[in-house]
């Protein structure tokens, strides 16, 4: 039932049918005093200076939007960094430290999925989950963290950070519920919007190919990745963040007669445990140098304010 209501959403906000398009008409009001609301309470906080280097990378409607890869690629860049979230999906609670020095210290179920891939794919880092994020960052500068990369923490109005925005498109530019959108660019607020094939753009590499593979995965909007699959048996699309359970994936290898499941990185730090055979569609970013100067110039002034 989950999955059904997640699909229709996603529907319903990107490719909608003219039933939904009434619907979201219908809903305008309602959107007009939700972002009321959020404009209210963006001039009502006021942003806090940690005396550390925050930067935020997020965007402003739901579902995916590439932010993993992204503070992926930039908090490579640099170091003693520390990586915040929320931990979207996990089966703990507060702030809990992911990994540390090289070594994971908790499950996934702990974690979450998007944490455990920074995990995994940033080892120097410190990945730290919570849904306070100003208690994660004080546990990051206890930890030692120089550099902070927040994922989705556009509407911390409260935290002095550097905002870099992903461009979405959507054909419905309503604040919710009528569209996708969770909050506006508010005039009086500073970020740096980037745009996917422009600033960044994405790089796969297909990792233990197999001769028949059977798509699996459970992210937002699964259509995204049309553009950069092989050729697959068949195409299993579950709702973001999907608990998944052995039996559901073994039966779809075993309904294909494939030799293994593909997968993204997303969803292989949830199935590695269940020993199928798996292959990886590992996405990454290229992030043009502009990008990289920008964070390297807040950086440098924050620190030259310091001195």
């Amino acid at each position: 039932m989950r999955k059904i209501v997640v699909f229709w959403v996603e529907k319903y906000f990107y490719n909608p049918s003219l039933v939904q398009k009434a619907l979201s008409f219908l809903l305008l009001p309602l959107s007009w005093i939700y972002c009321f609301c959020m404009y209210l309470r963006f001039k009502s906080l006021k942003s806090r200076d940690f005396g550390i280097d925050i930067i935020s990378i997020g965007n402003l409607s739901v579902g995916g939007s590439g932010k993993t890869p992204l503070v992926t690629a930039l908090a490579s860049r640099y170091k003693d960094v520390g990586i915040i979230l929320r931990g979207y999906g996990r089966k703990s609670s507060g702030v809990v430290v992911v990994s540390s020095g090289g070594k994971i210290l908790c499950g996934v179920d702990a974690s979450g999925d998007e944490a455990m891939i920074y995990a995994y794919k940033l080892p120097n880092a410190k990945v730290i989950v919570g849904e306070n994020r100003v208690d994660a960052i004080l546990k990051a500068k206890e930890m030692g963290a120089k550099i902070l990369f927040l994922d989705d923490a556009y509407s911390k109005h409260d935290i002095k950070k550097l905002d870099i925005l992903i461009d979405v498109q959507s054909k419905n530019t309503s604040c919710l519920p009528s569209g996708p959108f969770r909050e506006r660019l508010w005039s009086a607020k500073e970020a740096v919007i980037v745009k996917e094939g422009v600033d960044f753009k994405r790089v796969v590499e297909l990792k233990n190919k197999s001769d028949k593979m059977s798509l699996v995965t459970a992210i937002a909007r699964p259509q995204r990745l049309s553009a950069y699959l092989p050729e697959v048996v068949s195409k299993n699309y579950f709702e973001d963040h999907h608990s998944f359970v052995r039996n559901e994936v073994l039966d779809i290898l075993q309904r294909d007669g494939s030799s293994s499941i593909l997968v993204t990185y997303k969803d292989f730090v949830k199935l590695e445990e269940f020993n199928l055979p798996l292959s990886l569609l590992d996405l990454h970013v290229e992030v043009d140098e502009n990008i990289f100067k920008i964070v390297d110039d807040y950086i440098g002034n924050k620190n030259a304010k310091k001195d």
